[in-house]
């Protein structure tokens, strides 16, 4: 995985750093205050080769310190919260005199860091600086640097070598040489680096804010043969610094957060986003029936064509990340050709397509997102193991997760129940299911010919369901609430009973609209060798599917059906009780 990250490295080197920057505190090159500005847009401005201190040397001094250029609002500021407690404030004021002192020494060799030092030490412009600050809504958790006549410090260079030399007096001399071990990744000699970067942008599936480390020993358990800490991995300073700035950047840019759990992907050569099959995951192209399988099946002719040579050949990369106590938890690496990948997302919707409720046309395409959320009554709720199988069965072809098809199951039984609308995505996943398993009789619409007398009892149902509101109009809990559990599970102690009550609900009807739905009846009774007594999960979940394609085969109407009349017969307390 390290390896397949590395081959992505860019430029990267010991002491910087990609850093995003919410505001710029800006300065007459004479130190004079003018004003306080917000960097780009929503969350700021990204630069990259920032000055960066590791950890280690962040706490390896005496007194507190603090990172050169860019710094958050409460050491560069001294703005805080109100309340903020006299032994925070007083770190802070000391972080903020160890910026100035960098500013005033890399003056030296960058002239125009005078002005941002010589306006720190203004008591008085500071002020003005927090009350702008303030007037602009600015949070303490935000980062700022300095803009000194129009020129952004962290864009010039001037002052990097100086920056290098002064990490160099930040190493504490070791008693001993380190031990030199052969580097995991690259297999060179190298002295180990002790701790290694911390990867961010996990803070939202459980990781930490500061960040996470991807090889950590800081625990004796966790340590081997002697060795302490990161010698545990050894790797180089400039081969951790590579592997974490480009994870990073893979994170901050690639990366798709579902629930609990944060997918990474990248590909061998960079392809337009356009092309992204992954993005279309997320996003579908069109939320029309069919826009992404589409779009995946033409790019996929166009790659065996031969008119996307550039595709061809092309790798994918997928990782599932979260954070756990400090740490990378890395759930899944995948990887695989570009043109398997889009045949598999192309057979993802596919497989999910399925007739929408009002039986007119296939569902929108739904997104990875809304699939696995349909599992669960709330997102924050949705188990970060169950993303994981989704994800893999979406990107590498493989089966719909048992676990999966219960709980959609159980959520499709808890709709009818309650009589709210049903998920499309939900429906779409539990016909994935089957069809992945072989079923070639699976359908998006109903299928009279399906061999399963399980789906052809949910068909039954619907088809009385819709009788008795023909026969008495809205009754309130129907048949329906009350014995979709019953039927859907043992429907061989429901079912005959149900059926025989409708010839009461026939009576009520006029026209040819009973033998209409008497005709409908004898269809679905002719597609069953009989009642199963009991069904199987998997049978129960074929029930709720014949239940619901039959429901929208009604909902889209029939050239044929009589029209219902407008008079209804008042309903008794208990429908199935009157007439059993």
């Amino acid at each position: 995985m390290l390896d397949a990250i590395l081959k992505q490295a860019g430029a990267s080197e010991p002491g910087f750093t990609r850093k995003t920057v919410k505001w710029a505190i800006t300065c007459t090159r004479d130190g004079r205050y003018t004003g306080v500005v917000p960097l780009g847009e929503d969350k700021g401005q990204t630069f990259d080769g920032c000055p960066q201190l590791s950890q280690p040397e962040l706490v390896g001094g005496d007194g507190a310190r603090a990172h050169f250029l860019v710094e958050g609002l409460p050491t560069i500021a001294l703005f805080w919260k109100e309340g903020l407690d006299d032994k925070e404030q007083e770190k802070f004021r000391a972080k903020h005199a160890y910026f100035r002192g960098l500013l005033a020494q890399a003056a030296e060799v960058a002239p125009y860091l005078k002005a941002a030092a010589a306006l720190l030490n203004d008591e008085s412009a500071m002020n003005e600086v927090r009350a702008d600050l303030s007037r602009q809504k600015a949070k303490p958790t935000e980062s700022a640097c300095f803009r000194i006549d129009g020129l952004n410090p962290l864009e010039q260079t001037d002052w990097h070598d100086w920056w290098r030399a002064f990490r160099g007096t930040l190493k504490t001399p070791k008693a001993k040489a380190a031990p030199k071990m052969r580097c995991l990744l690259t297999g060179e000699i190298v002295e180990p680096m002790s701790t290694h970067p911390k990867i961010k942008g996990l803070a939202g599936v459980g990781g930490l804010g500061t960040g996470d480390v991807l090889a950590g020993f800081d625990k004796q358990a966790f340590q081997s043969f002697g060795l302490e800490q990161a010698a545990n991995a050894a790797m180089s300073e400039e081969t951790a610094t590579a592997y974490a700035e480009t994870l990073n950047r893979l994170i901050a840019e690639k990366s798709i957060k579902l629930g609990n759990v944060l997918a990474v992907y990248w590909f061998d050569r960079n392809i337009p986003l356009d092309d992204d099959p992954l993005s279309w995951l997320k996003e579908p192209e069109a939320q029309t029936a069919a826009g992404a399988e589409l779009k995946a099946r033409k790019l996929l002719e166009a790659i065996r064509s031969g008119q996307r040579p550039d595709l061809s050949n092309n790798v994918y990369y997928a990782l599932l990340l979260s954070g756990a106590a400090g740490r990378v938890m890395v759930r899944e690496v995948m990887h695989g050709s570009f043109e398997a990948l889009t045949a598999n997302v192309e057979n993802w919707f596919r497989d999910l397509a399925i007739v929408a409720h009002d039986g007119k046309m296939l569902a929108p395409t739904p997104k990875f997102l809304a699939v696995a959320g349909s599992l669960v009554r709330d997102l924050k709720d949705l188990p970060a193991l169950m993303v994981q199988h989704l994800w893999r069965a979406a990107i590498t072809g493989g089966d719909i997760p048992y676990a999966a098809l219960a709980q959609a199951t159980l959520r499709a039984r808890i709709d009818v129940i309650n009589d709210t609308p049903v998920s499309h995505a939900r429906m779409g996943l539990i016909k994935a299911y089957h069809l992945r398993k072989g079923d070639s009789y699976m359908q998006a619409h109903v299928n009279p010919e399906h061999p399963s007398p399980a789906y052809h009892c949910g068909r039954l149902l619907a088809v009385l369901a819709r009788l008795q509101r023909a026969a008495l109009g809205d009754v309130g809990a129907g048949v329906v609430q009350r014995y979709y559990t019953a039927a859907s599970q043992t429907p061989g102690l429901v079912i005959g009973r149900l059926a025989a009550n409708a010839k009461n609900h026939l009576n009520k009807l006029e026209g040819g609209l009973a033998y209409w739905y008497e005709n409908q009846i004898a269809d679905v009774m002719a597609a069953m060798n009989d009642i199963p007594g009991i069904l199987t999960l998997e049978q129960q979940s074929l029930f709720a599917l014949g239940y619901y394609q039959q429901l929208a085969a009604l909902n889209a109407g029939n050239k044929n059906k009589p029209a219902e009349s407008e008079n209804k017969a008042e309903p008794p307390a208990d429908l199935f009780a009157a007439h059993a």
